[in-house]
């Protein structure tokens, strides 16, 4: 018997949900949609049922309501950041299994919050990393689990967007405090969560900078960090909105003592540098690597939402661990949120951290 799923909010990123659950419509029924503003969710509908006309796709404004009268077995959350985990927490108590959109939730308080409200309840809980399932960054992590870097030394990652100000009035909520965050949080989350799952090891201190260079948001349009690991290897961010007069690059570099690996494309897709010692012995050599001519998806978000909602499937079904759990979706939140309290106290931050996003409100006069 199918899955039967639904998606709570359905505005910018929600078109990429449907198409995962079109992709994995085998396994799983989307049978209900919800937004505050309902001509979204008529919209999204029609994504799916132009697909599928056989289908009935009911349509909500109050998710509780959907709760409610639907028997559903897991949503996505891809409203405003800031709900996050209030809609996270109803639904897991209420016995449906969830996947977040990034960020999870913008405190660390929230974050605990939903996992341990995941955890009591015996739910699952998923954050939305898609690009995790990348073919390059899969093939890295196997890499760096292989030992083929040898030492990791340090790793890279680098945003270099421009978010103009009419994407801003566009939808006021973003770049508030309250509800989004910054550049870090909104347009960086995704590259700081690759970056620090493939250095392969825990977080100790952060080094953070942030700048509200231009862009009329109360947040960040502009953030650096130096992210200090246990194990001595040191990580790299970059992360900018102000790129004129459009978007350059995302790139993603790891260095170690036997290896070298850059990632980039429009959504950390493409293999630009792959150079290991032991190429010749394992026969992957760069010229077998990359591929000059390799397409770029039509979006920034990639296609890893299918890869996503299909292995939350499989976790629902074999009882396991979804792939990007709640306790390893926080680790980018935390990074994020350290570079912020780095920025308001003027000092290196160390780790484990207890801080929210709404405690640098007024950081930019």
């Amino acid at each position: 018997m199918k899955l039967k799923a639904a998606i709570i909010g359905c505005g910018r990123i929600s078109f990429k949900h449907v198409d995962g659950f079109i992709d994995n419509s085998e396994k799983v029924d989307l049978v209900a949609l919800c937004d505050t503003v309902s001509e979204r969710t008529e919209e999204r509908a029609k994504q799916f049922t132009d697909k599928f006309p056989e289908k009935a796709v009911n349509r909500y404004t109050d998710f509780k309501k959907m709760i409610s009268e639907e028997q559903l077995d897991f949503v996505t959350i891809a409203t405003e950041s800031g709900y996050h985990k209030d809609i996270s927490v109803y639904c897991l108590e209420n016995g449906v299994d969830v996947i977040v959109e990034k960020p999870m939730a913008l405190s660390t308080d929230d974050a605990d919050e939903m996992i341990a409200t995941a955890r009591k309840n015996n739910r699952k809980l998923a954050v939305s990393f898609q690009n995790r399932f990348n073919v390059p960054i899969q093939k890295t992590h196997d890499a760096v689990k292989e030992g083929r870097f040898g030492k990791i030394f340090h790793g890279q990652i680098q945003v270099r967007w421009n978010r103009n100000d009419g994407y801003y009035k566009q939808a006021p909520w973003r770049g508030t405090w309250e509800l989004d965050g910054g550049t870090l949080m909104n347009q960086c989350t995704h590259g700081i969560d690759l970056l620090q799952w493939l250095m392969g090891s825990d977080l100790k201190r952060i080094h953070g900078v942030t700048r509200r260079f231009q862009r009329p948001i109360e947040a960040e349009d502009f953030g650096a960090a130096i992210l200090e690991f246990e194990n001595g290897s040191v990580g790299v961010v970059e992360a900018t909105a102000n790129v004129f007069p459009t978007n350059l690059n995302e790139t993603l570099s790891l260095f170690g003592e036997k290896g070298t690996v850059v990632i980039g494309g429009l959504a950390v897709n493409k293999f630009e540098t792959w150079r290991f010692a032991d190429s010749d012995e394992v026969g992957d050599a760069e010229h077998t690597v990359i591929d000059p001519d390799a397409d770029d998806p039509p979006t920034v978000y990639g296609f890893g939402h299918t890869a996503l909602i299909g292995d939350f499937i499989d976790a629902l079904v074999h009882d396991r661990d979804p792939f990007i759990t709640g306790e390893k979706g926080k680790k980018a939140l935390e990074i994020i949120l350290g570079t912020y309290m780095a920025m308001k106290t003027g000092q290196p931050v160390d780790f484990p951290i207890n801080f929210s996003s709404v405690e640098m409100d007024g950081i930019f006069k």
